[in-house]
């Protein structure tokens, strides 16, 4: 059967108009990272019908992914990660046009990976900051929107970055801090109310020293589904958004949604006192380990 575009999403027709998926079919979204959420983002807004994007990875699918990641799987071993989400993203639009960009993003090629977008959503990994810094001050200085949402526990947590509010780094304060200070800054920001903390069962899986920390499909699934409406709201112009210092946290495991306001950022007090707690949390699980 031949394709065709709009017989493929007619059922999100309802939802919204003729017109608005006509809209989505001439939008570019940008995504970093193709790991944990990015992946799912991608597949996600291929199916709503966004018609271009922009996307980078430097990674190849290994057996750690295969709790989490969309594409990995036994055929997909080895295989570089930005090869394989092309391929599933053409399997379901093969009109589909995506620029890649396999070696990363960096100072360098970050205004190509950005051009002619209309958002960019972060699926960078969660130790990627200077990347991630590197976007989000493109993103800023050319008015780009910018949307993560980051998978914490059994949940969620999302921050928008539109272009006249707030920025990036007005938020997190990341600038001219050590890179265990960034770490924690981050964390704290995406999620003020630490929905998560609540379940940890295990916590010597939490190592910033080993870059490592644990994850869960449905995080990741709810994450692709919070970022890729916030991407159709800010394309087709409805229903509202709330921008950082505004965010929002929905855990699934304790059925708890939790609407966040921090004006000033991580500038705010109770950041401050979060970020403290939080920094010596996890000394004090550092030095158990050893």
């Amino acid at each position: 059967m031949a394709f065709n575009y709009s017989e493929a999403f007619s059922r999100t027709l309802g939802w919204i108009s003729p017109e608005e998926q006509a809209i989505l079919r001439r939008s570019k979204v940008a995504i970093a990272g193709l790991g944990g959420v990015g992946g799912s983002h991608l597949l996600t807004l291929t199916r709503l019908g966004i018609g271009a994007f922009s996307i980078s990875d430097l990674d190849t699918f290994e057996l750690a992914n295969f709790n989490r990641q969309a594409g990995a799987s036994a055929p997909h071993l080895g295989r570089p990660k930005i090869e394989v989400l092309a391929e599933l993203a053409r399997d379901i639009n093969p009109e589909v046009s995506i620029d890649l960009f396999p070696t990363g993003i960096d100072a360098h090629n970050v205004g190509q990976f950005l051009t002619g977008v209309d958002v960019y959503v972060d699926g960078l990994d969660y130790f990627a900051l200077k990347a991630r810094q590197q976007v989000f001050a493109y993103c800023d200085r050319y008015q780009i929107p910018g949307v993560t949402a980051a998978p914490l526990g059994m949940g969620a947590a999302m921050l928008t970055f539109m272009p006249g509010k707030m920025s990036f780094e007005d938020y997190f304060c990341l600038a001219e801090v050590p890179e265990a200070e960034q770490l924690v800054r981050f964390l704290v920001g995406l999620a003020p109310a630490m929905l998560q903390r609540h379940y940890l069962v295990y916590p010597a899986a939490v190592d910033f020293a080993a870059r490592k920390g644990p994850s869960t499909p449905m995080a990741c699934e709810l994450c692709a589904g919070m970022a890729a409406t916030q991407v159709l709201k800010i394309l087709l112009g409805r229903g509202g958004i709330r921008a950082a210092p505004w965010g929002v946290h929905f855990d699934a495991y304790q059925h708890r949604l939790k609407q966040t306001w921090r004006p000033w950022g991580n500038r705010n007090p109770l950041q401050k006192l979060a970020i403290a707690l939080a920094r010596r949390i996890l000394n004090n699980a550092q030095t158990q380990k050893h």
